[in-house]
């Protein structure tokens, strides 16, 4: 009597896994002070306040002269030129009928209600100016605290630093700020045939081993996240060093990140040995390419195990590790976004999973495909400045409107 075959599960599509994902990574609990000079791309633990407005006075956003209104009845009109104000320096008090040099930054003297920009002035003998436009009252001037008021909000917890940032929390006198500390990640890699660059020279390589470059890219983008990573190496193709290797990973880190070894093979232990030392909550995704993805816990650690095939491994990445670990550092900007292009390519094998293709912008403002999609080719990922997200089972004709991921996005 032959045995009923047990229905396989049907894969978890995308959306669902990174939700399950995103509410597992607790924000961590420790902080740190660092400086702002070097506090680019972490996470502000704590809001940033500012004690004193910004600009501190009115003042001049153009070189030029500092005048009244009311004395510039007609054009031209001929003032005393009576003080000279330079950032950093204070006026007096304009007189009627006089004017005051000043310079970009300078402030605004007491009396004065308008800049008149020294391309409409004309310097005349005598320490006189001949003023020769009609300018309107509040003309180029910067009015005290219309970049930043007094104890408003400038920066959000859970805000990414950008460059732009780092200046704003130091125009607020900010030279150190409060950041949650950096993840620390196992980054370590599986498999028999992976030989390290360097190592080996090509012609001395034997058949059937390749160069890890899984190694080089993961750890790079872990890196542009804040993380601490600690590289384990290539694990031997053994359950006992698999395991081995995972527990001491979990010891002295948030997260696991693997390589290869998640799929169904003799050779795969990833998977076993991760569910001997806890547990595998999710495991093969509806994605293409990416199939082979895994999560769960090794011990105290999140662990996440990424596919071999080089392509597998970097879009996973980019799509579930890396909002993963900026949910890790209580990030408040997680999605991946993407911006609606026009296909100049032609996509007509739809597939049954969510496919994410590489391509890239051409002048005419579309979208070019790769020629070769296959999850082995890393050329394509290099060629390429983003993702088309494609819905499962969808061609793509010439001109279609597509998502695109693109990779300045996502790789910052």
């Amino acid at each position: 009597m032959s045995k009923t075959a047990m229905p396989r599960k049907p894969l978890r599509s995308l959306d669902d896994a990174l939700l399950e994902l995103l509410q597992g990574a607790n924000c961590l609990a420790e902080v740190e002070r660092v400086s702002t000079f070097d506090a680019d791309g972490r996470v502000l633990a704590l809001d940033l306040v500012s004690v004193l407005q910004v600009p501190p006075q009115d003042n001049s956003s153009m070189d030029g002269y500092a005048v009244r209104c009311a004395d510039l009845a007609s054009s031209p009109t001929v003032l005393r030129v009576t003080q000279r104000i330079a950032a950093g320096s204070t006026g007096d008090m304009l007189a009627p009928m006089t004017a005051a040099r000043i310079f970009t930054g300078a402030p605004i003297p007491a009396g004065a209600d308008v800049v008149v920009m020294q391309e409409d002035c004309e310097p005349l003998d005598g320490g006189r100016v001949r003023v020769k436009a009609l300018p309107v009252p509040g003309q180029w001037i910067r009015r005290a605290g219309e970049d930043i008021r007094m104890g408003s909000v400038v920066l959000s917890r859970g805000e990414r630093l950008t460059p732009a940032a780092l200046g704003l929390a130091a125009s607020i006198g900010m030279g150190s700020v409060t950041v949650v500390r950096r993840p620390r990640v196992a980054l370590l890699s599986t498999g028999d045939e992976l030989v390290m660059p360097g190592e080996v020279a090509p012609e001395q390589m034997k058949a059937g081993t390749i160069y890890n470059s899984n190694r080089f890219f993961l750890r790079a983008m872990l890196m542009r996240l804040g993380c601490e990573v600690s590289d384990l190496g290539i694990v031997p193709d053994r359950f006992d060093a698999t395991v081995q290797a995972l527990q001491d990973a979990a010891q002295s880190h948030d997260l696991i990140l693997t390589s290869g070894g998640v799929s169904v093979g003799e050779e795969d232990h990833i998977k076993p040995a991760a569910q001997a030392l806890g547990s595998i909550d999710l495991w093969q995704l509806a994605i293409k390419p990416g199939k082979p993805f895994a999560y769960g816990r090794v011990k105290d650690a999140h662990f996440m195990g990424l596919p071999g095939n080089p392509v597998s491994s970097f879009v996973t990445f980019l799509l579930l590790v890396r909002p993963f670990v900026l949910k890790l550092q209580g990030a408040r900007e997680l999605a991946t976004r993407s911006i609606s292009m026009q296909a100049h390519f032609k996509s007509t094998r739809a597939d049954k999973r969510r496919e994410f293709l590489r391509a890239r912008r051409n002048a005419a403002g579309g979208l070019d495909l790769f020629d070769n999609q296959s999850s082995g080719v890393l050329t394509s990922a290099v060629w390429a400045d983003g993702l088309v997200d494609n819905a499962p089972g969808q061609t793509i004709a010439h001109g279609d409107m597509v998502r695109f991921i693109p990779f300045a996005e996502v790789l910052a």
